[in-house]
């Protein structure tokens, strides 16, 4: 058996994907290994891991000609990475990472995980859970401070707006989150760039990565920025937009003289700590949007939200 030639090392999972992808674009097949540890936080992927891409000794000196012309050189003359992957999500979030593992690490969705051969690719669920933790910390402290006259109720009904799997997936959106994730190749094609659960759950991701790299008062820091506008939507309109879409949708309906709509359990899927809902909303006997969530009252939300998309598109068949 002929002994392969390793012709790249990495410690970063994505700059090694991305570097597996040009070479097999080009028609190099690549076996690719990992060192990286297994770990629920890999704080130290940087200095203990390392991820190698081979290939057949035949093939190597056109491998190492293919990713040298795709290499970016520096000004000084110095040959930098072949792309920063994270770069433009690290402006957009205002924070950079002393340990880029952990943006990785928060960006791996459990399918691309389970499509990785060599056990080294751990996936974000771990993450979410704390990040979660993080999240309620510090949006019912900033409702503490910015809403003092707000009785527990009210504070109560606000925090759960904030947090709720619609803001979570509209605040991923708006840092074009979807873009960044590590998919597998079976939720690549089902659209999960797009899917709401998956985004919240990215979110939350991200939020405990920035607490693991800098701490609590950078991940304070980060969501105080991240939720001002909610915030002070809160302050002068008393609730966050989108809040209840349930109520938009049925407004919407009656205005257009529709019948009231229904919303039916579609189904149920994930393991029991994480449970997920799928509800779709039904007017006049015809399904006008779909939505999911960790509760059914969150997926009922969803669905709502998707149906006024659907009927405020200026472009539907009336």
């Amino acid at each position: 058996m002929t002994d392969l030639a390793v012709i790249f090392r990495t410690q970063s999972d994505v700059e090694a994907s991305i570097v597996r992808g040009l070479l097999e674009s080009h028609g190099v097949p690549t076996v690719v290994s990992s060192a990286l540890p297994h770990s629920v936080f890999p704080l130290s992927v940087n200095t203990l891991g390392e991820v190698r891409i081979s290939v057949h000794p035949d093939d190597a000196e056109e491998a190492q000609r293919i990713i040298e012309s795709h290499r970016i050189k520096a000004r000084n003359g110095q040959v930098v990475r072949l792309r920063d992957e994270y770069e433009a999500l690290q402006q957009a979030i205002g924070y950079r990472f002393r340990d880029r593992g952990l943006l990785e690490h928060a960006m791996t969705h459990t399918s691309r995980a389970n499509e990785d051969v060599s056990g080294g690719v751990v996936d974000n669920e771990s993450m979410e859970f704390l990040g979660d933790a993080v999240l309620g910390f510090v949006i019912a402290d900033l409702l503490f401070r910015e809403f003092p006259d707000y009785d527990e109720g009210r504070k109560s009904k606000s925090k759960a707006a904030l947090v709720s799997t619609t803001a979570l997936a509209r605040q991923a959106e708006r840092l074009n989150l979807g873009e960044y994730l590590l998919l597998g190749r079976g939720e690549e094609k089902t659209g999960g760039r797009h899917k709401q659960a998956l985004l919240a759950d990215a979110y939350e991701a991200l939020i405990a990565a920035v607490y693991l790299d800098g701490g609590i008062e950078d991940a304070r820091a980060f969501l105080a920025r991240e939720f001002a506008t909610l915030i002070a939507e809160l302050r002068t309109q008393g609730n966050v937009a989108g809040q209840d879409d349930k109520s938009a949708l049925q407004e919407l309906l009656q205005s257009e003289r529709q019948t009231l709509p229904e919303y039916r359990l579609v189904g149920t899927y994930g393991p029991d700590h994480r449970k997920q809902f799928e509800v779709e909303v039904v007017a006049s006997g015809e399904a006008i949007g779909r939505g999911a969530g960790p509760s059914k009252k969150e997926a009922e939300q969803a669905a709502a939200r998707s149906a006024l998309e659907k009927l405020k598109d200026p472009n539907r068949s009336l």
